[in-house]
């Protein structure tokens, strides 16, 4: 606290990132990341960029890097919007398309940042309850709002819906902007990306962090119809006109390219869930169908907190969340199989 605060610092309720140890030695299943490295191809091209031209600002655009991703969906490249990771992208979008008179919609399980923007940007929200087994239920947004944000798959349940529910739920708000957020679509999800065409009232977006493997890189995107991505663009240019630098923007470029490590590398983590699963289930977990890189699991007899600390006093992280509902779940990433086979083991042990 302090006088010299702002007065809307007093109200925040910061996001809370997972922990990212500064040592070694830590199997870290906290964060969604991905297990593997990048592309090499994404490596190489970072170095190519790490030269003299570092001193030169980037191109502000980041032309190159919408022209690959409008291309591989039969888009426009001013139907794509780039940012300094999905994070900036939504909050660009917060700003720019979701507040509105009437109530801004999502999940009450949900990606918790979304609350953390709407008190920042002043958004009028309203959380809709997921049902006993944690799934979105469309009946329950057909009431009057002025916008609509929806993770698919949804986080932390790592549930998604297909996209026939994108498209209803798109002909019940024609007047209103459907966000479908898709960090975690390429694990087993059905992406809302061929809807563009359709539906002008529809933004998707989706990152690089997870499936491409470039969490530290921080790229992320998102597609619409011109007038929804010119929005974005408005504040982008009001906030900060170089979000990607030079080095982001060469190795997204390769990574996007590099569609067979895209593909080998997203069916070892699909492989490697459901061997998971299967395994955790075997230790009496119940554990939600997961369309992600991550599971969501809770045991009856062990609280999530007690699991928790055991697991993090065997250097082993996972995320846990305090909010009510959720507090016995463990948010698990999928990590290498060597790290999920430790990961069964120690809470093998735990159990006993």
């Amino acid at each position: 606290m302090s006088r010299f605060w702002s007065p809307i610092v007093h109200s925040l309720i910061p996001y809370v990132a997972g922990e990212q140890p500064a040592t070694g030695g830590i199997i870290k299943l906290n964060t969604n990341e991905s297990p593997y490295g990048p592309s090499p191809l994404a490596l190489e091209a970072i170095s190519k960029a790490t030269s003299d031209t570092l001193r030169l600002y980037p191109d502000p655009t980041a032309r190159e890097l919408r022209v690959t991703i409008a291309e591989s969906f039969g888009l426009d490249k001013d139907e794509v919007f780039v940012g300094n990771g999905s994070d900036e992208v939504l909050a660009h979008t917060f700003q720019a398309l979701l507040n509105h008179d009437e109530p801004l919609l999502f999940p009450d399980i949900s990606y918790s940042f979304y609350p953390t923007y709407c008190r920042l940007f002043g958004v009028a929200y309203r959380q809709i309850p997921v049902d006993a087994e944690m799934r979105v239920r469309l009946e329950d947004y057909r009431q009057p709002c002025g916008a609509i944000i929806l993770p698919n798959p949804n986080a932390p349940t790592g549930i998604g819906l297909p996209l026939t529910d994108i498209k209803t739920l798109l002909r019940d708000h024609p007047d209103q902007v459907v966000v479908i957020d898709e960090a975690y679509v390429d694990f087993g999800g059905e992406s809302a990306v061929p809807l563009v065409r359709t539906y002008p009232n529809l933004l998707v977006i989706q990152t690089l962090s997870k499936s491409r493997g470039l969490a530290g890189l921080r790229v992320g995107f998102a597609v619409g119809q011109r007038p929804l991505i010119e929005a974005l663009e408005r504040v982008k240019d009001s906030f900060n006109s170089y979000p990607l630098d030079r080095l982001a923007q060469a190795g997204a470029v390769a990574a996007w390219k590099d569609r067979d490590w895209f593909e080998r590398h997203r069916a070892m983590i699909i492989a490697s869930r459901e061997r998971l699963a299967a395994e955790l289930g075997d230790l009496g977990f119940h554990v939600l169908p997961s369309s992600a890189n991550f599971l969501f699991a809770r045991h009856p007899s062990r609280p999530g907190v007690e699991l928790a600390a055991e697991l993090r006093s065997r250097n082993i992280l996972v995320r846990r969340f305090s909010a009510e509902r959720i507090d016995d779940f463990l948010r698990i990433t999928i990590g290498t199989d060597e790290e999920c086979d430790r990961l069964v083991a120690a809470l093998g042990e735990i159990l006993q």
